[in-house]
């Protein structure tokens, strides 16, 4: 019996290596080798994988593709692992829902091979490549945190120069004296109990205006407060 089929593609703003048009040309092909009746798809566009699938207007309506179709037996389709999941986490406890309500996930590319959750073969892989996946995301994060503190530690340029220095041509952070001097206001203020609230309320009260030119906010004084590039490097 050939079982229904809803595809799902996405694109966001940092990743754009595979377009919609092509995701859902792999999609149909797929389902036309499968057997699969490709009834809809869904898509979203300049969404990021980080958000909950249920919070994407693409994947609100897969989900009432699948609760309206799911006693006739539905499934997914999506290319890869990360256009429909947030983490491997996450892709576990919804295969898992899934299986409950019969609903299998293929996957049509996932580190080269096609997965479908439906045998037990496919979600032995989906659970071991997912972790996998989920590992060498935390390997890049342990990275990217590491070389942003080497940056902050050699007064090296590692996003918009905080307030109280300046980037000179190479690339370098060098202390800005007015506001540093500003810095230490706070920081003293901050040391004799006062919250980031009030310190935020007396810098706009005595006519200090932000790095960008704005007002100072609780979150503002608190990054302040916070950076410790202030302390490295003497």
């Amino acid at each position: 019996m050939t079982r229904k089929a809803v595809g799902y593609a996405r694109v966001s703003t940092d990743m754009q290596d595979v377009s919609v048009e092509a995701q859902l040309d792999k999609i149909s092909l797929y389902c036309q080798l499968n057997d699969l009746d490709l009834i809809d798809t869904a898509v979203d566009t300049d969404v990021s994988g980080g958000i909950p699938v249920t919070q994407r207007p693409g994947g609100a309506s897969l989900i009432e593709q699948l609760a309206l179709h799911r006693r006739d037996g539905v499934d997914v389709v999506v290319l890869k692992l990360d256009r429909l999941f947030r983490d491997a986490a996450d892709a576990l406890n919804t295969v898992r829902s899934w299986d409950k309500d019969d609903i299998g996930l293929h996957l049509i590319d996932h580190g080269g091979q096609t997965i479908n959750t439906k045998s037990a073969t496919g979600r032995m892989f989906l659970t071991m490549m997912a972790g996998f996946a989920e590992f060498e995301r935390g390997l890049i994060s342990e990275r990217t945190a590491a070389a942003l503190q080497h940056r902050k530690k050699n007064r090296r340029i590692y996003s918009s120069p905080p307030l109280g220095f300046e980037a000179d041509d190479w690339g370098n952070l060098v202390e800005h004296i007015e506001e540093q001097k500003l810095v230490f206001t706070v920081k003293r203020l901050r040391k004799r109990g006062m919250s980031f609230r009030l310190i935020a309320d007396k810098l706009n009260a005595d006519g200090y205006v932000g790095k960008k030119g704005g007002k100072f906010w609780p979150c503002t004084v608190r990054d302040i407060c916070r950076n410790d590039i202030h302390e490295t490097a003497k």
